[in-house]
Parts: structure tokens; C-alpha cells; sequence
């Protein structure tokens, strides 16, 4: 039975053959997530929403030191909200779903694409003085873009989690600042904790938020050569503010309209982890982030069953004190299918241990990313395994980072910018930064987007000095990079 189990439990299909297939296949098997009954809809299982809540629980610590507190505002939002600021509506009128109300109740409410509108209303009567500036309010919720109508798990979907922070502040400078500073914790959330480089920029007028004066991004390579967004910060200007009437008395006695963030990012970061660490296996899940990151896998006979589970009871309650551990006492199963199931699973370390690792006082860790076995001295055990975690985190992040600087190229002619997208790579180039310029080149090239125009030390975009647009051969404004997309 177990032989027959294990063909079921394992992934078919090859990631660097059919990527698509491989990642449907590792998501389901890795009991990440699977499709809804609901067109285009997701179920986050268990283990998938394990992973978010590690996400979570990270990232509420980090904004709580800057004074952010999580609210929670409705999912419909009447539909004069969502019109008040034109470039908002216009820009999500394709995505937004409706709810037509019954009774006395006439009125046609949104599903929230995004939350500005709802919240911004709440704003208007919150905020009176400049002694309620900053306002710093993130919400973790729902949100619903209808257009979509495959659903790609976890990258694309009608239905997903995220969190949304809005900020107001009484100038432009501590606005912008501030834009930065939830970018950066962006950027430290997935480098440091899910083990995928980044690049930080600002979007292009033609990709930049619906309504936002600045939109910053962080966008992130998969190994097929598609770029990823991950997460955006945007600097909203004074539009919602003067659209939803917020005001506020300031030092100086009179009435100003603040500025405002908003910025957010989704479980699409659990894709991009699945994508980017994952193998053939199954999954490959980076220990700091992993909702169990130690399986003990005893191997079990009779005579010397009781003495085993003992000792790998006292591990678990040693190891319990650090990390998440699971210990696999199933009968019904031998060791070899539990070594399949939690690399299917993706747990990053394994722990088997057997009379004979009895006898000798050791135990035998395995590493999943790389498979590597190490026989350990129980007294070394607690040691051992953090370093395992520290190294595994180190090279995942590594392995990563190559794929990211070995796949950008530089380039400013435009044939070797043409070749260079069809062969997958993201693009470094100069570029003007109109609209029409952008739609030629996407047209051109078959998808190709711009991702972002990186920034220097300062925050500041990079200005193409001297160059010329790779397509039209007018002045450049920008370096902007191109890739090909989810």
C-alpha cells in the first residue's frame, strides 16, 4: 500500500520542463492550498495559512514599532464612495464586482478591490488637529478583483488575503519618507525572512497605482524569468484627501489637506516562496518562515519501539522550546513514505533516529533543501539544528540571488534588448517614460513590462543621464527594468 501511496503522493511533472503543471502539482501535494468551487476562488488550507500567519506575526511586529495599530473597515463600499476619486474608479472599474441591495436599501456597494475609499471616509471625521498626525492604520482582510477568471494559486485569484496600511501625515516630506520606510520592512520581510532577493523601485507613470502620486515597488525574478510583483508602497498625494473632504486645523490655525500613504502586499508572497525554493521533490519551505520546521521520523521495531519513541519524545520536548516540531510516530507507515511526505510537505529539517542511533547516542539530521545528512551526538543535537536553520536560510537566499544576477543583463540596443527578453531575462535598460513608448514595447515583445526604475541611496529614482530611450531614441528619463510577468 504504501509503495502505491508514495506514486500519489510524489510531483509528476518538472520544474524546469512545465512549470506550470510543477506548481499546481507542489502547492496541492504540499497542502498549500487548492481550488474553490467558486470560479477563479482558492482554499488556503492549514498548512498554506500556516505559513501566512508566520507572515503576519512577523510582520505586525515590525510596523508596531513605528506606531501602526490594525483596524478593521467593511468589505462593500457604496458605490458614491468609489467615484469620488476618478483616477481610482477609472482605474478599477474593470475588477470591481457589485452587490445590488434589496429593500428600502436601493444602493449598489463594491466588494472592496482595495480599502482607500471605505477608509478614507472614516478619515474625514476622525481627523480634526494636527495633534492626530500621524494617523498610522493597517488591516489585514479580503479583497476581491473580479476580472480574474482562472485561478493560479496563490499568484492570481478573484479572492485573496492581504494587508493594507494607511498612513496620513501633515507633509509631503514625512509622506514620502514614510513610503520609503514600509518599502524597506518590505524588502527585509522577504529577503530576511522568505529568502528572495529584491529590487526596489518606482513604477513607471503607465504601471503606478490607480489615483497614487508616486507607486514603489518591490518586484522579485522567478527562475522561468518572469518577474514578480511583490509588494507596493505609494505615495498618494492630497487627491483622496481633497476627494473625501479630510482636513485638519494646523499649528498655524488654519484648515490644510494632509498627505497620505497607502501600501500592502499579499499571500501571492507564499507563490513567489513556493516558486522560487521549491524542486522537483515538492516543496522547499525556508526555516524561518515554515509553519513546521522539524519532522522526528523514529524508525520503529518492536523490540526497541518503547525505548525509540522515549528518546524522540525527550528531543521533541527539548526542540519544542525553539521551533515547530512534529513527531511521526505513525505505525500504519514505513519510515521511507514519511521521508517523502515531509519533503513533499517541505519541512526543512528532518530527524530520524533508530536503535542503532540509540546504541551509538546520535541521531541523523537531514537538511531538505539540499538533502544532506549529518550523523549528530544528541548532546549536540540543539546546536546542530540551529546551525542547520541558519545555513539552510543562508543558502536558499544565496541560490536565489544567483538566479536573480545571473538572468539581469544591461543592455541599450534595441535588437540585444528584443533577444534578451525572449530569452527570459530581466532587462536594465534606458527608457523615456511615456505611456504610449511603454505600450509599443510591450506590444513588441510580446508582454514585456516595465518592472521598475530602481532608486539610489537616497530613495531617488536613477536617471538615464546621457542615454537614449531603448525604443523610441528620444532622450531617456530613467533606468527602468523590462521583463515578461505574472
Amino acid at each position: 500500500m504504501a509503495k502505491n501511496e508514495k506514486q500519489t503522493l510524489g510531483i509528476t511533472a518538472k520544474k524546469e520542463e512545465d512549470m506550470p503543471e510543477w506548481y499546481e502539482q507542489v502547492v496541492k501535494k504540499g497542502e498549500l492550498a487548492d481550488h474553490a468551487p467558486v470560479k477563479g476562488c482558492m482554499v488556503i488550507r492549514p498548512q498554506g495559512y500556516g505559513l501566512w500567519q508566520n507572515i503576519q506575526d512577523y510582520f505586525n511586529q515590525r510596523i508596531k514599532k513605528y506606531g501602526v495599530k490594525n483596524a478593521y473597515f467593511p468589505m462593500f463600499i457604496p458605490e458614491a464612495f468609489f467615484h469620488k476619486e476618478s483616477k481610482h474608479a477609472a482605474g478599477f472599474k474593470a475588477e470591481v464586482a457589485w452587490v445590488e441591495a434589496k429593500g428600502e436599501d436601493k444602493a449598489r456597494y463594491a466588494i472592496r478591490p482595495t480599502s482607500e475609499t471605505i477608509m478614507y471616509d472614516s478619515y474625514s471625521r476622525w481627523i480634526r488637529s494636527w495633534r492626530d498626525l500621524p494617523l498610522r492604520i493597517n488591516q489585514w482582510c479580503n479583497i476581491c478583483r473580479w476580472e480574474v477568471q482562472d485561478c493560479k494559486l496563490f499568484l492570481r485569484s478573484r479572492e485573496f488575503l492581504w494587508q493594507e496600511g494607511h498612513c496620513v501625515y501633515e507633509t509631503e516630506e514625512e509622506c514620502r519618507k514614510e513610503a520609503l520606510l514600509f518599502l524597506e520592512e518590505y524588502r527585509k520581510l522577504i529577503e530576511e525572512q522568505l529568502a528572495i532577493p529584491i529590487i526596489k523601485g518606482m513604477k513607471t507613470t503607465k504601471e503606478k497605482f490607480a489615483g497614487a502620486k508616486e507607486t514603489y515597488t518591490v518586484e522579485c525574478l522567478m527562475p522561468d524569468g518572469k518577474a514578480l510583483q511583490v509588494g507596493t508602497s505609494h505615495n498618494l498625494g492630497q487627491g483622496f484627501g481633497k476627494a473625501f473632504g479630510i482636513e485638519y486645523i494646523g499649528k498655524d490655525k488654519n484648515k490644510h489637506t494632509p498627505w497620505q500613504t497607502s501600501w500592502g502586499f499579499s499571500t501571492r508572497l507564499i507563490g513567489a516562496t513556493v516558486m522560487m525554493h521549491s524542486d522537483n521533490k515538492g516543496l522547499v519551505l525556508p526555516p524561518n518562515i515554515a509553519p513546521l520546521q522539524i519532522a522526528i521520523v523514529p524508525i520503529i521495531f518492536e523490540k526497541t519501539k518503547e525505548d525509540v519513541l522515549k528518546k524522540c519524545e525527550e528531543i521533541m520536548k527539548e526542540l519544542s522550546k525553539n521551533y515547530e516540531v512534529h513527531l511521526d510516530d505513525r505505525e500504519e507507515y514505513n519510515p521511507g513514505w514519511k521521508y517523502n511526505e515531509w519533503e513533499v510537505k517541505g519541512v526543512p529539517l528532518r530527524i530520524e533516529i533508530g536503535p542503532k542511533d540509540l546504541e551509538k547516542k546520535q541521531c541523523v539530521i537531514v537538511r531538505r533543501d539540499n538533502g544532506e545528512k549529518k550523523f549528530v551526538k544528541l548532546t549536540d543535537i540543539k546546536k546542530e539544528v540551529k546551525d542547520a536553520m541558519k545555513e539552510m536560510q543562508e543558502t536558499l537566499f544565496n541560490k536565489a540571488k544567483k538566479n536573480l544576477d545571473e538572468n539581469t543583463l544591461e543592455i541599450y540596443d534595441w535588437d540585444a534588448f528584443m533577444s534578451a527578453i525572449k530569452a527570459k531575462k530581466l532587462v536594465k535598460t534606458a527608457f523615456c517614460g511615456e505611456v504610449d513608448c511603454e505600450d509599443l514595447i510591450k506590444d513588441k515583445t510580446g508582454g514585456a513590462t516595465s518592472r521598475c526604475i530602481p532608486l539610489d541611496k537616497k530613495g531617488k529614482p536613477i536617471l538615464a543621464k546621457g542615454k537614449k530611450c531603448i525604443h523610441c531614441d528620444k532622450k531617456a528619463k530613467y533606468i527602468t527594468y523590462f521583463a515578461k510577468n505574472y
